[in-house]
């Protein structure tokens, strides 16, 4: 089922039944084409989303305009996304990933998402989605090609901004968990979102569904692109989905990587910014010193540094030191941002 989307309603409200306890049935991820699909969204309406408001100015004058056309006709400006457009959140899913994935979708899955789009649509947009319809290969190569170039000007200048901000949301939310359970943490995703007796509610404009994800479990997939409320996946053989706004989200998000470094360095010194803006991923100390152009032990001094303030945590792996952000230390980059 595609996401369901809109300003909450009294009356309307999907329900995720899990185990108060069962933290292993609650897992996060990224989608990178749930960005795409909100960030053309966004571009075709810029007044309903003031946040993306500095990213904008920043991309709007170098879209491909055909590619940027196509993307628009089969996205629309709300409501149905098709599902083929994106696959299930992972942590691990990257943009090449899930262009893979859509180059491979499988043809008739696409003829019933292009069905739905017809229905809701008129005029021209609904003569396109009918041909697309009728010769999904072609579509499926086309629309493809415009993923990318789409994503090439619009998001890949972006995405290491905004993939920080995904993953220290999701930092945040986990350690939340850790601490105060589930019930905790869902209730403070977002104004639309809340626990009560052994379920994640969400409030939505004119959708009511009970999902029992005892058994599947419920992915949580933050987002920077759709920041005006929360979207589920409910309908199999999709994962149980919540798409939230994830929290940090500002009109400067989309700040270069250099002004981040710049305000970082204020705060922690230049060489430990560095390191703790590259720690995203685990790498030893022998790999921070080189990328820092730092001797190893003037690394580890900083590395030493960073860990006593709880931003960075050190695991041995083998004969090998591995150094990773902490939740907390993905927290201060997020804010940052």
């Amino acid at each position: 089922m595609p996401p369901i989307e809109g300003v909450e309603h009294p009356d309307h409200r999907v329900e995720f039944h899990l185990s108060p306890g069962d933290i292993e049935a609650v897992r996060f991820g990224v989608s990178p084409g749930h960005e795409l699909a909100h960030a053309v969204r966004a571009l075709r309406r810029p007044a309903a989303n003031p946040l993306q408001w500095g990213w904008l100015r920043t991309v709007r004058d170098r879209l491909p305009r055909d590619d940027f056309a196509l993307l628009s006709t089969v996205i629309g400006d709300d409501g149905y996304l098709p599902d083929f457009l994106t696959t299930a959140p992972r942590w691990d899913l990257t943009p090449e990933a899930e262009l893979e994935g859509l180059r491979a979708t499988p043809v008739e899955p696409m003829r019933v998402d292009f069905g739905k789009m017809v229905l809701r649509s008129t005029g021209a947009r609904q003569q396109a989605l009918r041909e697309m319809q009728a010769r999904p290969v072609r579509a499926r190569a086309m629309i493809a090609d415009a993923w990318a170039g789409v994503w090439d000007a619009a998001l890949a200048p972006v995405w290491p901004q905004l993939e920080r901000l995904l993953r220290a949301d999701i930092a945040v939310r986990a350690q939340r968990i850790a601490t105060g359970g589930i019930a905790g943490m869902a209730g403070e995703l977002h104004r639309q979102v809340t626990w009560s007796e052994g379920a994640v509610r969400v409030s939505l404009r004119r959708h009511s569904e009970q999902v029992d994800c005892r058994g599947s479990g419920l992915v949580l997939a933050p987002s920077v692109m759709s920041s005006w409320g929360c979207m589920v996946l409910t309908e199999p053989p999709a994962q149980p989905t919540l798409f939230y706004p994830a929290r940090g989200v500002t009109a400067g998000w989309a700040r270069d990587t250099a002004d981040i470094a710049d305000a970082l360095g204020a705060l922690l010194g230049p060489a430990r910014a560095g390191i703790l803006l590259r720690a995203g991923t685990a790498r030893t100390t022998s790999q921070v010193a080189r990328d820092a152009g730092l001797a190893v032990s003037t690394a580890s001094h900083h590395l030493a540094v960073l860990r006593g303030a709880g931003l960075v945590a050190s695991e041995r792996a083998g004969t090998r030191m591995l150094h990773l952000r902490t939740p907390l230390g993905e927290a201060v980059v997020g804010a940052v941002l």
